[in-house]
C-alpha cells in the first residue's frame, strides 16, 4: 500500500540506539552464576537487579526494591494479580510506549484490551503470516549473502528479519525500515533518556497519521486490522492502539532477534544437535523452548507490589518495585537437571521465558513462528554450516536482554 506518511529520524544523526544495548542491558558473558549464589541465600533478596548486577540505576521513583530468584516466588508474583501489579512498567515502559500499553495494566482493564490483540494474534493467523510474511524476508535477506559462502548471520539475517516482518505487516515503505527500527530500539535507551522520549514521540506521531490513513483508506495490513477489530463490541481507543504499536517493535521484533540469535549460536556450539534437527525437523520445536528456557532473550520482567505483604517471609511494602528474574527460575536445578546445559533432548517442563500469568507474551506465537522458519530456511541453504575459523566465537552477552553481537560462519564446502 502507497503511504502519504512518512518517519521522521532522530535529530541527532549521530546517535546510534545499537551502541546503548551494553549501557542500558549489561555485557556479562554468564550472569547465571550470580543469579545461582543469590538463589542459594535466598529466594527474595532486598535491592534492585540492576545495582545487584553493577549497572546504572534506572529512572524509578524512590521506593524500595527487591530482587526475586526463587522459582516458586517468580512464579507466585508473576501469576498473584490480587498482590502483584504491572503498574511498575508504568516508570519506564509507560513513558515511552505510553500509558496506554497493556504492559502497565492490570485486570480488568487489561483483560478488556488484550482479547482484541488476541483476537489478532492467533495461531491460524499467525500460521498464515508465516507463509505469505516470513518466507519472504527471510529468503530476501538469506539471498543476499548464499553467494559468499560466510555471513555474520546477526548483522546481515537475525539482526533485520523479524523487524521487516513487523514492516511488511504493516504494509509501510521498505525505504523506511532502517529508520523504523532505530526508533524502536531507542525507545528502550533509558540511560540516554532523552532519546527514548523523543523516540516514542516520533513513534507516535507517526502512528496516529498511519491509523488515520488507513481508517479512510483499509487494507489487510496490521494496523488496519487492528484499528478496525473490536471484541464484546468495544474497538481499541486511540492510546492503546498506538501505545501497542510503539511496543510492536521491541516485543515481537527485539525479543525475537535476540532469541533467534541466541537459538543459532547454541546449536552450532553444539554441532550434535544441530545434526540432529538436520535429521529429524520434528526436533524443532523443542529446539526452540529449549533455547528460551536456557538463555531466553528477557531475564528479568517487573511487578510492583499492590499491597503491603510478604514473599519468602520477607516483608514487601505496598508500592515496592519486584525484580522477577525469568532467568533465575529457567535454570532452578529443583525444576531442571543440569540446568546450565543446553540439551534439546531434556524433559520438557514449561518455562518462564514468555512469563506466566495474564500478562503471558501476547505474541508468542508470532515469535515461535519467526524462530521455526529461520530455523528451517538455515537448514534448507546453509549446508555445512559453522563457525568462520578467521572470526572471533561469538559471546552471548547482557545482564537483562540477552544477545551475541556477532555470530560470524561459513558454509557450503
Amino acid at each position: 500500500m502507497e503511504s502519504a506518511v512518512r518517519i521522521q529520524e532522530f535529530d541527532d544523526p549521530n546517535y546510534d540506539p545499537f551502541n546503548s544495548d551494553e549501557i542500558n542491558f549489561g555485557d556479562h558473558a554468564d550472569p547465571y552464576p550470580l543469579i545461582a549464589r543469590w538463589r542459594a541465600e535466598a529466594p527474595v533478596i532486598e535491592g534492585g537487579y540492576r545495582p545487584l548486577m553493577g549497572l546504572p540505576a534506572a529512572l524509578y521513583p524512590d521506593r524500595k526494591m527487591f530482587t526475586v530468584v526463587g522459582s516458586r516466588e517468580v512464579n507466585e508474583v508473576l501469576t498473584d494479580t490480587d498482590r502483584f501489579s504491572n503498574a511498575g512498567y508504568k516508570f519506564n515502559l509507560g513513558v515511552t510506549f505510553g500509558q496506554g500499553s497493556i504492559s502497565t495494566m492490570d485486570n480488568p482493564e487489561h483483560g478488556r484490551w488484550r482479547r482484541i490483540f488476541q483476537k489478532i494474534f492467533l495461531p491460524q493467523y499467525v500460521k498464515k503470516w508465516g507463509e505469505t510474511i516470513v518466507d519472504p524476508v527471510v529468503h530476501g535477506l538469506m539471498g543476499k549473502f548464499l553467494p559468499l559462502g560466510r555471513a555474520d548471520l546477526i548483522e546481515q539475517f537475525t539482526l533485520r528479519y523479524p523487524f521487516e516482518v513487523i514492516y511488511h505487516q504493516l504494509d509501510l515503505p521498505e525505504e523506511d525500515v532502517r529508520t523504523f527500527q532505530r526508533l524502536a530500539l531507542g525507545q528502550t535507551d533509558y540511560v540516554n533518556h532523552e532519546k527514548a522520549i523523543e523516540a516514542g514521540r516520533k513513534l507516535g506521531d507517526y502512528f496516529t497519521a498511519l491509523v488515520e490513513e488507513r481508517r479512510r483508506d483499509p487494507g489487510d495490513d496490521l494496523v488496519s486490522l487492528l484499528a478496525s477489530t473490536e471484541a464484546d463490541g468495544e474497538y481499541l481507543p486511540h492510546e492503546v492502539l498506538i501505545s501497542f504499536l510503539r511496543q510492536l517493535m521491541n516485543a515481537a521484533g527485539d525479543t525475537t532477534y535476540r532469541g533467534t540469535s541466541i537459538l543459532l549460536t547454541a546449536l552450532l556450539e553444539h554441532p550434535d544437535q544441530m545434526e540432529a534437527i538436520r535429521a529429524d525437523r520434528g526436533l524443532i520445536p523443542q529446539a526452540i523452548e529449549e533455547a528460551l528456557r536456557w538463555d531466553g532473550p528477557v531475564a528479568v520482567q517487573m511487578r510492583m507490589a499492590a499491597v503491603d505483604t510478604e514473599l519468602a517471609g520477607v516483608a514487601i511494602p505496598a508500592g515496592s518495585l519486584l525484580d522477577v528474574v525469568a532467568g533465575a527460575a529457567n535454570r532452578d536445578p529443583e525444576i531442571y537437571s543440569d540446568p546450565d546445559r543446553f540439551d534439546i533432548f531434556r524433559d520438557r517442563k514449561p518455562h518462564f521465558a514468555f512469563s506466566r500469568g495474564p500478562h503471558i507474551c501476547v505474541g508468542q506465537h508470532l515469535a515461535r513462528v519467526e524462530m521455526t522458519r529461520a530455523l528451517h530456511a538455515v537448514l534448507d541453504h546453509l549446508p555445512g554450516l559453522r563457525f568462520d575459523p578467521d572470526e572471533p566465537r561469538p559471546r552471548i552477552q547482557g545482564s537483562m536482554m540477552r544477545v551475541p553481537r556477532h555470530l560470524h560462519v561459513r558454509f557450503g564446502d
